[in-house]
């Protein structure tokens, strides 16, 4: 069983990998890509640790974002 500071800091770094991806793959800029995650879905999901997205890797985890991002649900 994982400390719940460790599920902290597995979600705090998908999510820091997660903005970067928004930076490079849409051109968004630091703040946009902040707010871009941290008001989706796809965040909400991954700070519910018992489904356990954040366990998964951020491609995967993006996928998610993505499809959030274009279609306005998540996968």
């Amino acid at each position: 069983m994982l400390s719940e500071g460790i599920k902290t800091f597995m979600i705090e770094e998908i999510a820091k990998e997660l903005v970067y991806l928004l930076i490079d793959e849409h051109g968004m800029s630091m703040r946009e890509a902040l707010h871009t995650l941290y008001t989706s879905d796809t965040y909400s999901k991954l700070t519910e640790t018992q489904n356990g997205l954040y366990t998964q890797s951020t491609a995967y985890v993006y996928e998610y974002l993505e499809k959030e991002l274009t279609t306005g649900k998540i996968a």
